[in-house]
């Protein structure tokens, strides 16, 4: 197996898992558990991890911003609805399939999972297609653990994801003029499903997903847009052709399939050429900095991609 070489930060420039944890506390005690609306932190539990290899230099976004500045249409258009209209969502219990072209199909319930799974802590650089970022603490497992208990056979060369439909829990998911097509689906080329980057996550900050985040079992892919991180999974299929992805199906001008950060491919209606920091402070409480190609990742992941046109295959 390739050994891969990941960018890794001075002590200085990481800010310390003690500390992580005693702001988690300060403001679970202080915050979370009180505000209105974000009930679903009540439910975390701390997660047995270790520390994991791959860390972006800079500190980690405040866990008041990561779990309070969400995309999740399943609960709502805004920010603010997946933290304050989750509360009904029950992400336990829960099963996650396995699927398709692979020698052993499993039906897993999510806590079997993570405990039979070694959970590692990763803090990665979120890119949104919306031109704003964080860094986060994740933890989880890489999704080529799973894959490799699956065994894919010779004929996959896709991997694909659907996520849970439960109108009654998830008010975004009612309907109406904006609506997507549930359930959210989203896929990966097997070769970047099989990365050392891509990863379930389980939780963040150490704890259990927040419902908000998407419990309780969620992708991240660290150099795409932060869309291609489906939530709340509950199926994976190992398929032959390329799957249907939920934005790409909804807008194909504007959100590829591979969805690779990529300053120099603007979106049809704003540049990707920087981004808004959450919580860096300035211009609408984020400061801004140049967007790197891959969010950072080329030296691990641009050989992937060899000699295509990531112009047309955004």
């Amino acid at each position: 197996m390739a050994r891969w070489s990941y960018p890794r930060p001075s002590a200085s420039e990481i800010t310390p898992r003690g500390l992580w944890l005693s702001r988690r506390r300060l403001l679970a005690g202080a915050t979370l558990g009180v505000a209105a609306g974000v009930g679903p932190r009540a439910f975390a539990e701390a997660l047995h991890t270790r520390p994991g290899p791959f860390q972006a230099a800079e500190k980690p976004t405040a866990l008041q911003d990561v779990t309070h500045y969400n995309n999740f249409y399943e609960f709502g258009l805004d920010k603010t609805d997946p933290s304050t209209r989750s509360g009904q969502f029950r992400p336990r219990p829960w099963t996650l399939s396995v699927e398709g072209l692979v020698a052993h199909p499993r039906v897993w319930d999510i806590d079997a999972l993570i405990a039979a799974m070694p959970l590692e802590e990763r803090l990665y650089r979120m890119r949104c297609v919306e031109a704003w970022s964080m860094v986060i603490p994740w933890d989880g497992f890489p999704l080529a653990s799973l894959l490799a208990l699956a065994e894919p056979l010779g004929s996959a060369r896709y991997v694909a994801f659907e996520s849970v439909v439960r109108p009654a829990e998830m008010p975004g998911q009612t309907g109406g003029l904006d609506s997507l097509a549930w359930p959210y689906v989203e896929g990966l080329r097997l070769d970047e499903a099989m990365h050392p980057l891509t990863l379930l996550a389980v939780g963040l900050y150490g704890e259990t997903l927040p419902n908000q985040n998407g419990a309780p079992v969620r992708l991240v892919v660290p150099w795409k847009y932060g869309f291609k991180g489906i939530k709340s999974i509950t199926r994976i299929r190992l398929v032959e052709k390329m799957p249907p992805t939920t934005w790409n199906q909804m807008n194909p001008a504007e959100y590829g399939f591979f969805a690779n950060v990529n300053p120099d491919v603007d979106h049809p209606r704003w540049s990707q050429a920087s981004e808004r920091v959450i919580g860096a402070g300035g211009f609408f409480g984020g400061g801004r900095k140049k967007t790197l190609m891959f969010n950072g990742y080329g030296a691990q992941v641009a050989g992937l991609y060899g000699t295509m046109n990531l112009s047309r295959f955004y």
